[in-house]
């Protein structure tokens, strides 16, 4: 079996290079080649990216397609992960990668005839919800129109009616949604530090906040998961050419007491959202930190999902709880973690 993976270098697409290498080596489907395409190539003589063939793609180029066709040809499975979070002052530039890169993406797999197409979405392609319809998880026929103030979503929700149409029009190819919940591992740390609080703001700032308390609105629940088990959903999907979206989240749900208590603080209280948005938005605009309040927004309109249909199509179970992924996460900024072998996650 022969598997591309698109955007290899980051946080889930490391993760998902290490199942593939451990698929490898239990002889998976008779074994399994990995083909790596980033923007920027990772150091190859360092686990997982040396056990992979690499080239180097920007996904948004004119001439992409041309090239990625070339790289899928005889692939089994393109997985798609290439994504721009930054820079939410330059919107062009992030819709430039993440709606005409995944264009691209679909497009080289239809004229390389790939049988299977694996796409990151995400819980923020839902629409959302109000704090009542928290209470109610939606399982994948939520609609997957986005919350309309958030780039993020809006691109997301964009790829979504994208791989709609290609579904109709090259109903050969299996496709299959990936929509995760945040998505967390210590090795990630360095990354979603820069991406998310800016080079400003050191890692070591979880040491120095035990002793406050965590200022959150009421709506600010939502679910996470561990990278390496996102990975293993990709794997199964892969392996079982399961096509059709699945929601992929660990339990329990983060409310603002549990997120209080994975950053070791004396816990969580209550403030206003247009408290926490305004805030957001004044710092944004001062370019003191690079997270616009589009993110305020997916924190707190995002519906829970139900994961039932990875359970009963994937065999999937998350083998780490959501604290655990969170932990993970806090542990890596307190140490400084960071993964030097790729350009995104040394941040």
């Amino acid at each position: 079996m022969r598997v591309v993976v698109v955007g290899g270098t980051g946080n889930v697409g490391t993760a998902v290079l290490r199942r593939l290498v451990e698929a490898r080596a239990a002889g998976d489907r008779g074994g399994v080649d990995i083909v790596g395409v980033a923007r920027r190539l990772p150091d190859v003589h360092v686990e997982p990216y040396r056990s992979a063939v690499w080239h180097a793609v920007d996904v948004g180029a004119p001439d992409a397609v041309d090239q990625l066709a070339a790289i899928f040809t005889g692939a089994d499975a393109v997985v798609h992960l290439a994504w721009a979070l930054q820079p939410t002052h330059d919107i062009p530039t992030q819709y430039r990668t993440n709606v005409t890169g995944t264009a691209n993406v679909l497009e080289a797999v239809a004229r390389a005839s790939v049988p299977q197409v694996v796409v990151a979405s995400s819980v923020g392609t839902y629409r959302g919800v109000d704090v009542d319809g928290k209470r109610t998880p939606v399982d994948e026929s939520w609609p997957a129109d986005g919350i309309p103030t958030a780039t993020y979503s809006i691109h997301k929700a964009a790829n979504e009616s994208a791989m709609d149409a290609f579904e109709a029009d090259h109903p050969s190819v299996t496709v299959t949604r990936m929509r995760p919940g945040l998505i967390f591992q210590r090795d990630a740390a360095a990354e979603i530090r820069g991406l998310f609080l800016g080079h400003l703001v050191p890692m070591s700032i979880v040491r120095w906040i035990r002793w406050l308390v965590l200022p959150l609105p009421y709506p600010f629940v939502f679910q996470a998961v561990h990278a390496d088990d996102v990975a293993d959903a990709y794997w199964r999907a892969i392996d079982r050419r399961a096509g059709g979206a699945f929601n992929i989240a660990a339990s329990p749900v983060l409310t603002p007491p549990r997120l209080a208590r994975a950053f070791g603080m004396l816990g969580a209280v209550r403030v206003p959202l247009w408290l926490i948005r305004g805030i957001v938005t004044l710092t944004w605009r001062l370019r003191l930190q690079p997270t616009d309040a589009g993110w305020v927004d997916i924190a707190a309109g995002v519906p829970i999902m139900r994961t039932d249909r990875a359970r009963s199509v994937l065999g999937w179970e998350a083998r780490h709880t959501s604290e655990d992924a969170l932990r993970a996460l806090v542990a890596g900024f307190a140490d400084g973690a960071n993964l030097p072998a790729s350009a995104p996650l040394r941040g």
